[in-house]
C-alpha cells in the first residue's frame, strides 16, 4: 500500500462526520429499497470481500462494493451516500489497514454487524524486497506494518472465506446451510487452486520474479518464490538509478526474464525497468479489482491467469 497516498485521520474523521450528517434524512429510505427483496444487505469494501461475500451468500444476500470497478481500493474515496449506507448495512466485510478512508467510516458509522478479514488469518509483513528505505503496509492496531494482501495467497484466503461462512451464519441463520454449503464449495475451489499453483511453480528454472507493486510477498512465500518490488508498496513509483542497478544484477544472476506490472496502475515504471534491464513485460494481477482488461471474470479465473504468467516467466518445467 502507497504510504503516501494515507488520509490524515483527522481529515477522514471530519469528512465522515460530514457524510453521515449528510445523509441521516435519506439513509432510511435508501435503507428499505436495499431491504425490499427479504435478502441480506451486504457492503463489501472492494473485490475480493465482494467476491466472497457473493459467492458464500448466494441468494440470500445483496452485495454492494464500496470501490468501484477500475477504481485503485488505495485511493478511495466515499461520497457521503455510501458513508451513510454503512450505519444502514446488515453485514459490512472488509479488509482494515488497506483503505484507511473505509476504516475510518466504519469507526464512525457505528455498524454493529461488521468483519475484518484481516482478523481471520494472520498477517505478515511483506514488500521489504526493494533495497530503498520503504518497508511493509501500514496498518493501524497490534499488526503495525503487516502486508494486508493476503487474498492473493489461496490458503490465506481461505481461511478467510470460512471466517465469513461462519459470521453469515450466525448474522443469518434462516439460511445457514446454505451458508455452509457455499462456503465448503468455494473452500473446495480454493483448495484446487492452492494445488495448482503448488504443482505448477514446483520445477522452475527461477524462483524470483520483478513486479512494479510489492502485493505478492504471500504468495511468493507460499509457493517457494522471491519477490523483488521495484521501487517499493508504490505500483507508480520512479526507480531509483542505484534500485535499476540493482535489479539489473538479480536478474542477471537470478536468470528473470519478466518485469509483472498491474491492471490499475500505469506500466511506465515496468517499462522503463524493463528497458533499462532488457527484459521483457506482463501482467501480474493483484486482483484489486475486476474491469475489462482483466485477464478473467472472476477471481479464479484471474489467479489462473497469474499462474499462467508466473509459469512463463520463470521458465517452469
Amino acid at each position: 500500500m502507497n504510504i503516501r497516498r494515507l488520509i490524515p485521520a483527522a481529515a477522514v474523521t471530519g469528512a465522515v462526520a460530514l457524510g453521515l450528517t449528510a445523509v441521516t434524512a435519506c439513509s432510511s429510505s435508501d435503507n428499505s429499497d436495499h431491504k425490499s427483496d427479504g435478502r441480506l444487505d451486504v457492503v463489501a469494501s472492494f473485490y475480493p470481500m465482494q467476491f466472497l461475500a457473493e459467492r458464500i451468500g448466494g441468494d440470500h444476500v445483496s452485495v454492494t462494493s464500496l470501490t468501484k470497478p477500475g477504481v485503485e481500493p488505495h485511493d478511495l474515496e466515499l461520497s457521503p451516500r455510501q458513508t451513510g449506507r454503512l450505519s444502514d448495512a446488515d453485514f459490512i466485510l472488509y479488509l482494515k489497514g488497506l483503505q484507511p478512508a473505509v476504516d475510518e467510516a466504519i469507526k464512525q458509522s457505528g455498524a454493529s454487524h461488521t468483519l475484518d478479514a484481516a482478523t481471520l488469518t494472520t498477517l505478515e509483513d511483506h514488500g521489504t524486497e526493494t533495497g530503498g528505505e520503504e518497508h511493509g503496509h501500514e496498518h493501524e492496531g497490534d499488526e503495525a506494518g503487516a502486508d494486508p494482501h493476503i487474498w492473493l495467497d489461496p490458503v490465506k484466503y481461505t481461511e478467510v472465506a470460512e471466517g465469513v461462512g461462519k459470521s453469515l451464519e450466525k448474522t443469518d441463520p434462516d439460511h445457514a446451510a446454505d451458508y455452509r454449503k457455499n462456503t465448503d464449495a468455494l473452500v473446495k475451489e480454493l483448495g484446487a487452486l492452492d494445488t495448482a499453483y503448488r504443482t505448477g511453480l514446483k520445477n522452475t528454472a527461477t524462483k524470483t520474479f520483478i513486479t512494479t507493486h510489492s502485493a505478492f510477498g504471500y504468495l511468493a512465500e507460499r509457493y517457494g518464490l522471491t519477490q523483488e518490488g521495484i521501487a517499493g508498496i508504490d505500483p507508480e513509483a520512479e526507480p531509483s538509478p542505484a534500485r535499476i542497478s540493482a535489479l539489473h544484477d538479480i536478474a542477471e544472476k537470478k536468470k528473470v526474464t519478466t518485469v509483472f506490472f498491474e491492471t490499475l496502475a500505469s506500466d511506465k515504471t515496468a517499462k522503463t525497468v524493463a528497458r533499462d534491464t532488457g527484459l521483457k513485460t506482463d501482467v501480474l494481477d493483484p486482483l484489486e479489482g475486476i474491469t475489462d482488461s482483466s485477464k478473467g471474470d472472476d477471481y479464479i479465473e484471474v489467479m489462473k491467469s497469474n499462474l499462467a504468467a508466473l509459469r512463463s516467466a520463470l521458465g517452469a518445467k
